[in-house]
């Protein structure tokens, strides 16, 4: 769930996503790999636009997306966390701190789901943000490494297909896990119908974290919001 906090901190500091690019250098892909990192596949010296790497932080939660976008707004992780942290002080949230873009265990590195909400609902504010965590599918530009782009499947929505919640529509979200945090799911939804989510504003927000299982957050999430939230 970090992930969103890093696209809030990348998205507002880089001016144009469409004419910003990172190139990937080994050293960094092979970290990833050796931390056990899920990625959204770019390849070593891949050049890519600022924008798909938004998409591919979110959507396969690519912790090698996360990393370059660290890299192309602060110069290191450790100049995007003082970002990170900037944008804590300025929500006034209590109970948080961050060390990786990525959100891989770090002891300094926590929050609580309250205010994991506060920065769900602030993304959600921006229609691009909303957009980017409301998008199941999306394939990267062409590059030399990737002909037909790379095709990023939301985590979330793939495991929240099937099941639905009368008169409300889960319209977004992003799904976390580390071996410390568990299974975390934060998610925002309103009274509307599929064709109208694009332009209703959340009137829900949920987050939870710390479940045993990968599927326990999405039965969890539709517990709570046919319980509470039925239109």
């Amino acid at each position: 769930m970090t992930k969103v906090m890093t696209l809030i901190v990348a998205y507002e500091n880089i001016s144009d996503l469409d004419k910003t690019f990172y190139t990937f250098e080994t050293e960094m892909l092979d970290e990833l790999y050796l931390a056990g990192a899920s990625v959204a596949g770019f390849k070593f010296g891949e050049i890519v636009s600022a924008r798909d790497l938004l998409y591919g932080a979110i959507l396969p939660s690519g912790g090698d997306a996360t990393n370059a976008l660290a890299e192309l707004v602060g110069g290191s992780e450790e100049g995007f966390a003082e970002l990170m942290n900037a944008k804590v002080e300025e929500l006034r949230l209590k109970n948080t701190h961050f060390v990786t873009a990525s959100g891989l265990h770090h002891p300094d590195h926590y929050s609580t789901c309250h205010d994991m909400a506060i920065i769900l609902e602030y993304a959600v504010s921006d229609p691009f943000m909303k957009k980017i965590l409301s998008t199941y599918r999306y394939t990267t530009a062409p590059t030399a490494q990737h002909p037909e782009g790379i095709q990023l499947t939301s985590t979330m929505f793939s495991r929240m297909t099937g099941e639905e919640v009368e008169g409300l529509y889960i319209q977004g979200g992003k799904t976390g896990y580390t071996n410390e945090a568990l299974n975390c799911l934060c998610s925002f939804a309103a009274n509307c119908r599929e064709d109208e989510a694009d332009y209703t504003f959340p009137q829900y927000i949920l987050v939870t974290a710390h479940a045993s299982g990968e599927y326990t957050p999405v039965y969890d999430a539709f517990a709570v919001y046919k319980r509470f939230c039925q239109g």
